[in-house]
């Protein structure tokens, strides 16, 4: 774990140049291009042919949120203009409650212009199915980074789903460096989103279409979604030297009971679209790992701390190595059976947690074989994630990326990795 926490974050440092940062994405999400990096081997195809490189049988894993419109824009009686972006729900702090809620709630926000709003209540009238809305909104505690705001609305009717719907702005990524637009609302989402939560897009999912999803239903992959409700902290670098001094965000995760079945029946190996489909399924072995100690934890006490894979690693032995001393490391499936059986004792039809997993070098991957990845930020966890899965091969990637036109980030291209 040690060496794991002194990796330093120039090391995983390159030149993005900011032509190559797609602004806009393609006319045709399939359109774009795709890297295969096979054991070593580094080519490109197109993303309307990713099943042909996929193994018949195997199981697919999708992230199913939905982008929330989740930039408010208040003016003061100054003209001040205030900006609140909802980050993640505090009362009630249920996600699928709080969308449903009317007259109230409660969110975690940053502020934009805060120095501009010291005290007092910023108000503005919406219009929402023709209905028009006051609404009022107070700054209350800091909650670490971001305060706590309460919105109060007239409306025994009207949802905080519809308020969103009706006056939000969808949060594109910081580096596009520009207004969001209208297209953006069909564009950053993916064509299965379906749970809202979140505050960017899983954006590895943004290049499947009706025709990609048909084409491996055809070819014999199975597909499963799982949810984690990305939050704005997946956009924050890393600003320590080494990345002990990095403390990852919170993401809320969501896998139904049928999913963890699908995964054991695949022998607890999967594909995975997107890091945030990663962060979820390798959150699932730790969870499985802390109920074999803990069968009686709440789902709150199943949250994944950011270095708990690194400790567990250090107090076991790998599966089938010589006896040291330690006890051997539960398998895959093992673990993924501890969830099932927890599923069934407590009548759940789907596990509800959260992850602060950093996924590094020096980390052991378990469920994930394969992964559909963008290219990501220079010295970002994302790159980190990426390295400990080629096993520090990330280099030849990224360069045959900047060589090729390959274009980066969220609207950008995609990647096939197979280590």
């Amino acid at each position: 774990m040690e060496e794991t926490k002194h990796i330093k974050i120039k090391d995983f440092n390159y030149h993005l140049p900011d032509e190559r940062i797609a602004k806009f994405p393609l006319a045709e999400r399939d359109s774009s291009k795709l890297l295969l990096y096979r054991k070593g081997e580094v080519q490109e195809d197109t993303f309307v042919n990713l099943p042909q490189y996929l193994p018949e049988g195997t199981l697919m894993v999708f992230n199913n949120t939905k982008v929330i419109q989740a930039r408010l824009h208040f003016r003061k009686e100054t003209g001040a203009l205030i900006e609140v972006f909802c980050l993640e729900p505090a009362v009630p702090h249920d996600y699928v409650l709080m969308f449903q809620q009317t007259r109230s709630c409660s969110w975690y926000c940053m502020i934009g212009n805060l120095k501009k709003w010291k005290s007092g209540a910023l108000k503005r009238t919406v219009t929402v199915r023709g209905q028009e809305i006051e609404l009022t909104v107070t700054r209350g505690e800091m909650h670490g980074n971001s305060h706590q705001v309460d919105f109060v609305w007239n409306s025994d009717e009207v949802t905080w789903a519809e308020i969103l719907d009706a006056v939000g702005e969808l949060p594109i990524p910081p580096y596009l460096n520009r207004e969001t637009q209208e297209s953006d609302k069909e564009t950053y989402q993916t064509v299965y989103s379906k749970i809202k939560g979140s505050v960017a897009a899983p954006t590895a999912g943004l290049h499947f279409t009706e025709r990609v999803l048909e084409a491996l239903d055809r070819h014999g992959i199975d597909r499963e979604e799982v949810t984690l409700h990305v939050g704005a902290g997946t956009f924050k670098p890393v600003k320590s030297e080494e990345i002990e001094g990095h403390e990852m965000h919170t993401e809320y995760i969501c896998v139904n009971k049928r999913t963890i079945e699908k995964l054991i029946a695949h022998g607890g190996a999967c594909i995975a679209v997107g890091t945030t489909s990663v962060r979820t399924l390798e959150s699932l072995y730790y969870i499985g790992v802390y109920l074999a100690a803990h069968p009686d934890a709440s789902e709150e006490e199943l949250h994944v701390q950011q270095w708990t894979p690194y400790e567990y690693a250090e107090q076991t032995r790998p599966q089938g190595s010589e006896p040291d001393g330690r006890p051997e490391a539960l398998t895959t499936v093992e673990a993924l059976q501890n969830i099932l059986d927890y599923l069934e004792r407590n009548e759940l039809n789907a596990l509800h947690t959260s992850t602060q997993i950093i996924i590094a070098p020096g980390y052991t991957y378990h469920v994930v074989r394969m992964m559909v990845t963008n290219f990501h930020q220079p010295q970002s966890t994302l790159l980190l994630l990426v390295s400990a899965f080629v096993h520090g091969d990330w280099h030849k990637i990224y360069d045959y990326a900047l060589e090729h036109d390959f274009r980066f980030l969220s609207y950008g291209d995609s990647s096939l990795l197979i280590p």
